[in-house]
């Protein structure tokens, strides 16, 4: 599928990419004036996957940030205020202060599910969140990232193949930035391309060029479109390279210094913005005019953040328990008769035809390793058998 984008898609792109960098220099700037209380961990040099691939859900799609994606998050319109209070456990924050990273949501507008700090668990969360969806006739695809580092977890895997197995309309992003904190990418896992753990679970798969934002756009928008079509759970292997240490206090002196003057050539920012150039969708005007739009718009967010009151001590104790604080309810958009028996009823199965039956499923590179048995014949009485002598004893100096 050979997905055309038009000239505001890619000035689109273009600004999201831009204003997530912004947003990044900005809050580096606070860190070091200890404005920022949590951890802060960079995008740089993965902006193209975080936007590209949230620029191809639709507005009632579901996503699931981790840590180095605040591109999906301004894509999918969250603001930059709401990212610099919540950093800065602001009181004006989604958490209200209680919170100094990006764990932060937006369940009844914008679709989107708050971070998990354990690596992978977002997979299996996604993958639920995309069958309510088909459940409730919703027609959504539900879409979370990992890093090459957290393919390695358990959750992983059990999370992939439970979404595999139930056809789930779920996107997965690995990012392969070639390292897991210090360690790798050849050290952790035995295999040239990530992609290929796809074939595990009978699912498939993309490698797509995660610096080139264009690209991972149309990956990622066929993707999409293939998992609402009913094809099941789709991932996508963006290759690409982390050009900062695991977070702020990491100087990734482990890195060698020819490696990120390679993949600084190859940033996705420039690239795309050299393609706008030479392609005449964007000249010095129009980029001068991005430009103060997201130093207006940062400078206002940043002031409001600053400016905005910690939390008061008593709200310590408030929200720990639900206590009828929401009343979640399903929004249905098919008849609830359609997924209730005796509509939804199905006979049950217990024979599987060919299983444990030696049939070859068809692949070349799946060998047969067992084969159907002929039915068994009645085993014949055993002639009967002289009795066995006592052996003699060993000759003196020989050993058995």
């Amino acid at each position: 599928m050979k997905i055309e984008l038009t000239r505001q898609q890619h000035l689109d792109l273009y600004y999201y990419m831009r204003l997530n960098r912004a947003v990044e220099d900005t809050m580096g700037k606070l860190f070091r004036q200890n404005k920022i209380v949590g951890g802060l961990y960079a995008s740089l040099g993965q902006e193209a996957i975080s936007v590209g691939t949230a620029y191809a859900l639709e507005k009632k799609d579901w996503l699931a940030p981790m840590i180095r994606n605040i591109g999906a998050l301004l894509t999918k319109g969250v603001p930059p205020r709401d990212i610099f209070t919540q950093h800065m456990a602001k009181y004006t924050s989604p958490t209200f202060g209680k919170d100094g990273t990006s764990h932060f949501g937006d369940l009844e507008n914008l679709h989107i599910v708050s971070p998990i700090s354990m690596l992978g668990d977002l997979i299996p969360v996604m993958a639920g969140v995309a069958l309510a969806g088909r459940y409730l006739g919703q027609k959504i695809v539900a879409m979370t990232w990992i890093g090459d580092g957290g393919s390695s977890t358990g959750v992983f895997h059990e999370g992939l193949n439970f979404a595999a197995s139930q056809k789930a309309p779920f996107v997965l992003i690995l990012e392969n930035n070639q390292w897991a904190y210090s360690t790798p990418v050849r050290k952790q896992v035995p295999l040239a391309d990530l992609a290929d753990r796809a074939k595990a679970y009978g699912i498939a798969s993309y490698i797509v060029d995660g610096n080139d934002v264009a690209a991972v756009y149309s990956t990622a928008k066929e993707a999409v479109e293939r998992a609402r079509a009913g094809e099941g759970p789709i991932l996508i292997e963006a290759k690409t390279m982390r050009m900062r240490g695991h977070a702020q206090h990491d100087p990734a002196e482990y890195v060698p210094p020819e490696m990120f003057e390679y993949w600084k050539k190859r940033d996705p920012i420039a690239r795309h913005e050299k393609f706008l150039l030479d392609e005449k969708l964007l000249d010095a005007k129009g980029k001068a005019e991005i430009e103060k739009k997201i130093e207006t718009l940062l400078e206002k967010d940043r002031e409001f953040a600053e400016n905005s009151p910690l939390p008061p001590p008593e709200l310590a104790a408030e929200g720990v328990y639900c206590e009828g604080c929401h009343a979640p309810k399903p929004k249905w958009e098919r008849p609830i008769a359609e997924v209730t028996p005796p509509r939804c009823s199905v006979e049950a199965v217990w024979q599987v035809e060919g299983f444990g039956r030696g049939k070859d499923v068809g692949l070349a590179t799946t060998p047969l390793h067992f084969e159907a048995a002929p039915a068994a014949k009645p085993a014949k009485a055993a002639a009967k058998r002289p009795a066995r002598k006592p052996a003699k004893a060993a000759a003196k100096g020989k050993r058995r």
